[in-house]
């Protein structure tokens, strides 16, 4: 979906990942409820989305501080008018299974659910959690409804239903009609509402026993009279309305202490008489069942204990497509609207028609009818080199050389596509068209980067890092992956003979650190690649402004620095494998600005955390971390995520020969001596447009390295050596 339009675009297959299966889609299956409505919300003028969303217009308030109004508007219309990949149910078959996976085989059929994961594309990578096999029966355009009827089924659990109850299902689409079988299939009585007469006749055809009238029934009357005066058990709501008469009529049609159970999207504005004197549950169904939105099940493939979580998304999604293959739910009506890919625009112009259909598939190749896969055989394993896990060079023997470029521009490859890359270096290379030629665009997400080049104007897209090294009009390659990814593929680029920007941090373990430094020791005396890391607050004027300040200081400096860094939910990918911690992937900023300030070697490095702190907090948040120079200075960083958002995130004091400088959230640095005080630098300013330019100056040989080596190991060995303080320190009271 393209500015609120349905396009057909080619983009790059996706690699292979440690926990994922590689699909051949058969067909998927549009839900004319969550993608229409994703479509009309897109064609809203941006005014009213902005009101719709004043979280979204805070932070981008907070960027207009950081980096200014023209950075920000260029950030925001490029996500305005950014592609979003479509689709979240299909099915088809395995091509290629990652070596940890087990249970599945190339060539198994399967159905596989997920926004972002399952779009309607003609490969998909699915992790194991979200794929289950497909009933030899069940012909592949059934089963790509797979996420439809785990929805349903999640409803249905939520409800809570039992043999002989009476059930309202309000809304008659997809989702209701499934509703309504699996209802049934539970021995429950169903009544259905729905303004569209001929859904309600469907409904009728697959189970239901009642219609009600399409009027707003004020008292709850007529289901009353068709429960003997006692009211619904439940009421399992399937529409998609902004009205709130819609929860309200669910409310009065229960009886009392009864369930309404909330699947579709209407107005939630409640009113309390609804529901006191009844003393009603209302319950929301989320998605397909427990394990949806939670990254270490769907993403890392953790699974919940079915001892303990009897139905996770996975087990629903099994569950469905069994009462498929039984007959007990018929999902004909959901994939009698067919339409092959390239014509995926006529099928949501279809679904909004009339009359209506309840859903349509999408169908995919020459082999890719319903009910039927295509071969999974690729028709060459090329485009699938170097998927497998990157390699660390552990010497210099296969190492190409190149000069940098003699003039011109730097041809770089973009590795990562990240929030970090799309809000920040793509917006600042496009404006650095002098110094830059991106050429290359490469992610995990081979639909949102061929999104990005399109609006980059990037003319090369891969999933595949080994495409863009081995392009020999290539000079340097910047990487803004997940942390713990940074040094593996920085050395595979140095190795090919790039040079490498890496975003901070440069690694996040020991082990990486040295093959960094091994690489260059064993390649004393060559043509060696420059090598960057990300720490753009030197390049800020207001490091500058502190450096010129105590560039001919006669003693050693003290340097107080503290980040209020604010709180993140403890599942955070930052805390994991990926991320490392706070301390290695931020707090490396802070001690590069000290080796940077002070220009010496740190002889020692302190660290302490706090004590025992709320489930909410990690340790490693919250410390503090001294390092000693040879030059004598003191550096004492102070890092948290106890304090209030309303206050700045860093503050850093320099105390020098008298005098103090202060430097504010890089927005204002002021000097103090005596009762004088001057204002240094008072532009917002981070260092990111300037750290490229001086990366970019450096490849083309008109400078020297942005940050020399050893200034970049010292500043990741001060976080690693605070990370082994941290581990080491006993606890309070020992």
């Amino acid at each position: 979906m393209r500015s609120g339009q349905v396009v057909v675009t080619d983009v790059p297959e996706p690699s292979l990942e440690p926990g994922t299966l590689l699909v051949s889609v058969a067909a998927s299956c549009i839900s004319s409820g969550t993608e229409l409505s994703g479509i009309a919300a897109a064609n809203v003028p941006l005014w009213r989305r902005a009101a719709r969303n004043p979280a979204k217009v805070k932070r981008a308030v907070a960027m207009v501080g950081s980096q200014g109004l023209r950075h920000t508007l260029s950030v925001v219309r490029d996500q305005v008018g950014s592609g979003v990949p479509l689709g979240y149910s299909a099915a088809g078959t395995v091509l290629e299974v990652a070596d940890d996976v087990v249970g599945f085989q190339p060539g198994d059929r399967v159905a596989c659910a997920g926004a972002g994961i399952a779009n309607h594309a003609e490969v998909a990578r699915v992790p194991v959690n979200l794929a289950v096999h497909v009933p030899a029966n069940v012909p592949l355009d059934q089963a790509s409804t797979v996420a439809l009827g785990a929805i349903a089924l999640q409803g249905a659990r939520r409800a809570g239903v039992s043999l002989g109850e009476s059930v309202v299902v309000i809304g008659l689409g997809a989702l209701g009609l499934l509703s309504v079988q699996l209802l049934k299939a539970s021995g429950c009585r169903v009544l259905v509402a729905d303004l569209d007469a001929s859904r309600a006749q469907a409904a009728l055809e697959h189970g239901a026993d009642v219609v009600l009238g399409p009027d707003d029934d004020a008292t709850g009357r007529e289901v009353a009279l068709l429960t003997a005066g006692v009211g619904a058990d439940a009421v399992v709501i399937t529409a998609s309305s902004p009205s709130n008469e819609v929860v309200a009529r669910a409310f009065r049609s229960c009886r009392k202490k009864g369930r309404v159970v909330l699947v579709g999207d209407v107005g939630l504005e409640l009113r309390r008489s609804d529901i006191y004197a009844k003393e009603l549950d209302f319950l929301v169904s989320t998605s397909y069942g427990p394990g949806r939105y939670d990254r270490r099940y769907e993403d890392e493939g953790l699974d919940y204990p079915v001892s303990y979580v009897r139905w996770t998304e996975n087990r629903n999604m099994e569950e469905f497509l069994r009462l498929v293959s039984e007959g007990r739910v018929d999902v004909g009506p959901l994939v009698a609207t067919r339409f092959p890919i390239a014509e995926a625009a006529q099928a949501y112009a279809a679904l909004k028609s009339e009359p209506r259909p309840l859903s349509a598939v999408l169908t995919y190749g020459p082999g890719g009818g319903p009910g039927h896969a295509s071969s999974g055989v690729p028709s060459s394993t090329a485009s699938r080199s170097g998927n497998g896990p990157l390699a660390v060079p552990s010497s210099t023997a296969s190492r190409s050389r190149r000069p940098s470029p003699a003039g011109g521009k730097v041809r770089l490859a973009v590795v990562g596509a990240g929030s970090f890359a799309r809000t920040m270096h793509l917006p600042n290379l496009r404006g650095l068209r002098d110094l830059y030629e991106t050429r290359w665009l490469v992610s995990r997400s081979g639909a949102a980067t061929a999104e990005l080049a399109r609006q980059y104007g990037v003319p090369s897209v891969s999933t595949d890092i080994g495409q863009a090294l081995a392009d020999d009009d290539v000079d340097a390659v910047l990487v803004a992956t997940n942390h713990g990814s940074h040094a593996s593929i920085a050395l595979r680029c140095l190795a090919a003979g790039k040079h490498v920007f890496v975003e901070k941090p440069l690694c996040t373990t020991r082990e990486d650190l040295e093959a960094v430094q091994r690489f260059f020791a064993e390649g004393q005396g060559e043509a060696l690649p420059v090598l960057m890391t990300g720490f753009n607050r030197r390049f800020s004027a207001h490091a500058a402004a502190l450096a010129r300040a105590v560039r001919d200081r006669q003693a050693p400096l003290v340097i107080s620095y503290r980040v209020n860094a604010g709180w993140l939910p403890p599942d955070s990918w930052v805390y994991g494998p990926d991320g490392g911690g706070r301390n290695l992937g931020e707090a490396c900023h802070m001690y590069d600005l000290f080796g940077y300030l002070t220009g010496a070697r740190c002889v020692r490095v302190q660290a302490v955390t706090t004590g025992p702190v709320p489930p909410a907090y990690h340790r490693n948040d919250n410390f503090t971390a001294s390092a000693l120079f040879e030059d004598g200075s003191l550096a004492t960083l102070t890092y948290t995520s106890l304090g209030p958002g309303g206050l700045p995130k860093e503050r850093c004091e320099v105390f020098c020969d008298g005098k103090a400088l202060v430097l504010d959230d890089f927005s204002t640095t002021t000097a103090i001596a005596g009762r004088a005080s001057q204002v240094l630098e008072g532009k917002p300013d981070k260092g990111h447009r300037a750290e490229l330019e001086a990366f970019g100056r450096a490849v083309l040989g008109r400078g020297d390295w942005p940050v020399p080596l050893w200034q970049q190991v010292q500043a990741t060995d001060m976080a690693l050596r605070a990370e082994e303080c941290f581990r080491s320190a006993p606890a309070p009271g020992q």
